[in-house]
Order: structure tokens, then C-alpha cells, then sequence
């Protein structure tokens, strides 16, 4: 799918971080663009820069997300992009100081990251599969999810993390299959250690640290870099139901 005027989008996280890169990558290429986000103030900045629009929506409601969907649609026409960028990552142990992990803390980024992914998939492409193609091979849409290395090398701490996005790895291969007739691609980005909020609230010589860990090249990814795929996903027909690991071929530690 070759971007550029004509097209629409929807991305989800897409206040700050990986979301708003992909936002202003989709954006520069004449996408229009629709921000889903609960930071309501940076997300209407973001969108006003990009000349797109920013919608309020919590992705483990149903409703939030049925009403968002509607509001893009008004503003920009039934989407043909959807890149999932929405996430939280709070950190708990499986048991510690002879208390079990917080299962509210477990359901609700069960609930975020994985369950909210899927919602927006399922809604956008029920959307898609009504378009008419736009390419010869019969395309009318693009999904893109975000796991993390952590689905592969979940570190202490990170078992519901690890697990939402290891969900959302392996769902992408059956979602690819289920959509396949639709003609709509699916692929999931598994990003290692990048320049997101969380990373950045760091001091500067805990990033540099994290940096050195990855082999090549040796510092934390940016999130431009994120969007750049995104964007090769897209226009490249051929990347259908897989993963792809962004991550400097970091394997992550225990700790």
C-alpha cells in the first residue's frame, strides 16, 4: 500500500512516544491521521502539528473505542492504516515480601495491552473489509500491533508485561490468517530498549547504561526509528503475520 493522500489512520498511544512518531511519519507522507490517547493535552498538540485529529479513548472500553472508531471516521473516512501503540508497564514479581502479585495490576495490563489491542483490531477491520482494494493484489488495509522483546526475554518483574505482549505476538499469525480473504496484512513490531516516556524519566546515566547493553548500535532506539518501519510495513505487500524484532539484537538479561 503505497502511502500518501487519500489514505487514513489510526493510532492508538499516539500522544507521545512510538505512537506520536508514527503519527508525524504516517502524517509527513499525506496521511491523514486520528490520535486515540487519554492524554487529552498532548495528544490535541501532537494532531493539531500533524493537521490530523486526537480522540479521547480508553481501549479496555468497548464503548470508548466504538465511539472513537465513529469520530475518525467523521473526520478522515473508514481508516486503511491501524498501528496499536497503547501500553502500560508497571512492574511486579510474581510473589515478594510474602504478598502474590497485584491481580488487579495483571488484569488490567491483560487488559491494556492485549485485550485493548485486539478490540481495535477486530473494530478496524470489520471497517476495512467493506472497502474497495487499493492495490492489485486486492489490499484494503494494514495493521500493525506493538509487542516487545520482553514476549521473548521477559526480565524479573515483568510477568504481566511479558505476557500481554507475548499474546500480542502470538495472536498476529491467526489474526494475518483470519484476515487474509479480507485482504487486510497484519504484522506486529517487537521494540527492544527505545526512547519512550518510561525510558527517558531515567537519569542520563541510567539510559547511557541501557544503551551499552544493546550490541549494534550501542544506545537506546529512537522512536523515529519505530516509525520508519511502520511505514516499510506498508508499502511492502509481502510482510504478512509475523514479528519483527527492532532491538539492536539485544537478548535481554534476568535483571
Amino acid at each position: 500500500m503505497k502511502l500518501g493522500e487519500g489514505l487514513s489512520a489510526v493510532v492508538t498511544g499516539g500522544a507521545s512516544g512510538l505512537g506520536a512518531a508514527t503519527a508525524r511519519r504516517l502524517a509527513s507522507a499525506g496521511v491523514k491521521v486520528t490520535l486515540f490517547d487519554m492524554n487529552v493535552e498532548q495528544g490535541e498538540a501532537v494532531a493539531a502539528e500533524i493537521g490530523g485529529a486526537f480522540v479521547a479513548v480508553d481501549v479496555t472500553s468497548n464503548d470508548s473505542v466504538e465511539k472513537g472508531f465513529a469520530a475518525a471516521r467523521a473526520h478522515f473516512g473508514v481508516e486503511r492504516i491501524l498501528v496499536n501503540c497503547a501500553g502500560i508497564a508497571p512492574v511486579a514479581k510474581t510473589t515478594s515480601r510474602g504478598e502474590p502479585h497485584p491481580m488487579d495490576m495483571f488484569e488490567k495490563v491483560i487488559a491494556v495491552n492485549l485485550v485493548g489491542t485486539f478490540r481495535c483490531i477486530a473494530h478496524a477491520s470489520t471497517a476495512m473489509s467493506a472497502l474497495e482494494p487499493v492495490t492489485a493484489d486486492g489490499e484494503r488495509g494494514v495493521i500493525v500491533s506493538t509487542a516487545s522483546v520482553a514476549a521473548f526475554d521477559g526480565q524479573i518483574g515483568q510477568v504481566a508485561y511479558a505476557a500481554s505482549k507475548g499474546g500480542v505476538a502470538a495472536s498476529t499469525l491467526p489474526i494475518a490468517r483470519d484476515l487474509s480473504k479480507s485482504g487486510i496484512r497484519v504484522m506486529t513490531i517487537a521494540p527492544g530498549l527505545f526512547e519512550t516516556p518510561m525510558l527517558l524519566g531515567l537519569s542520563q546515566e541510567v539510559q547511557d547504561s541501557l544503551g551499552q547493553q544493546v550490541p549494534f548500535p550501542s544506545r537506546l532506539g529512537k522512536p523515529e526509528e519505530y516509525a520508519s518501519l511502520v511505514a516499510s510495513i506498508c508499502e511492502n505487500p509481502m510482510l504478512n503475520g509475523e514479528t519483527i524484532r527492532l532491538d539492536g539484537s539485544i537478548r535481554m538479561a534476568p535483571r
